[in-house]
């Protein structure tokens, strides 16, 4: 796709959120002075936004023709276009809001960040841990993700330290070499609806750089559960049948007074 900009305004930040044609973007927290990297007073921060590609995914579970799937090897939630029919209950049920509809378009679809799914057809990984030059994005198996999240955790902040580049799960990255930054004590995506395969570590409030404060529990699993519930132990059935019975004996009393009157 080609680059988004601003209707408004070319900012050289733009655009400023994902959208139906940007499917990553990368945010910016300011505040007071700015001046102070990973300060949430007088500093600035970062937040990459994309797909955070869950354990267990609202939008599958919402989606009525599996239109949007989870690959069972490698975890990627994907998106067919060729199935959908364009109800775009993946959109509300995404508790991150990723997948964004294309409004502007004659022939509309469901877009988000797929993980660079083609890519790995070629050996390859997703390209924004690929090009990423400090390692802030990368790549891997989630256990070595965790792994890689804690030891980063543990790190003195202020101290000198090396941060892989690329691919965790194999031998071929590069490292950067850059002073330990003081994180919070939170793998943001460790225990959110259920986990993510996409982690995160910050030093400013998640809330701040506009990631949700969500339940362990995911909602796929609670709304699952309520529907195996109720159809299971045939509540919602024997109700809507209650309903149907109830409104047919009225219906055939009023007809019998209607005749008596006659």
């Amino acid at each position: 796709m080609p680059p988004e900009f601003s209707t408004v305004e070319q900012y050289w930040d733009t655009p400023l959120d994902i959208s139906g044609k940007t499917l990553n973007v990368i945010k910016v927290y300011k505040d007071g002075s700015s001046v102070i990297k990973d300060s949430e007073k007088n500093g600035y921060a970062f937040m990459k936004v994309s797909c955070l590609h869950c354990a267990d995914p609202s939008c599958v579970s919402a989606c009525p023709v599996s239109a949007m799937t989870k690959d069972p090897v490698n975890g990627i939630v994907s998106y067919d276009k060729g199935a959908c029919i364009g109800c775009r209950y993946c959109v509300a049920a995404c508790p991150f809001g990723v997948p964004r509809f294309q409004y502007d378009t004659p022939f509309p679809q469901i877009t988000k960040c797929q993980l660079c799914a083609h890519r790995m057809k070629e050996g390859k990984y997703a390209a924004c841990a690929y090009v990423c030059p400090t390692g802030a994005t990368l790549f891997g198996k989630v256990r070595d993700l965790h792994a890689e999240a804690r030891r980063r955790l543990a790190l003195k902040p202020g101290e000198d330290a090396e941060f892989p580049r690329g691919n965790l799960s194999t031998h071929d990255q590069s490292s950067f070499p850059a002073k330990a930054a003081k994180y919070l004590p939170q793998i943001y995506g460790e225990k959110e609806v259920g986990g993510t395969q996409m982690l995160k570590l910050s030093a400013v409030s998640f809330e701040k750089l506009g990631m949700p404060t969500l339940p362990e529990r995911s909602y796929a699993a609670t709304s699952e559960t309520m529907q195996h519930t109720l159809y299971g132990s045939l509540v919602l059935p024997l109700a809507f049948l209650g309903v149907l019975s109830y409104v047919a004996k009225r219906n055939v009393k009023d007809d019998e007074g209607n005749d008596e009157q006659h």
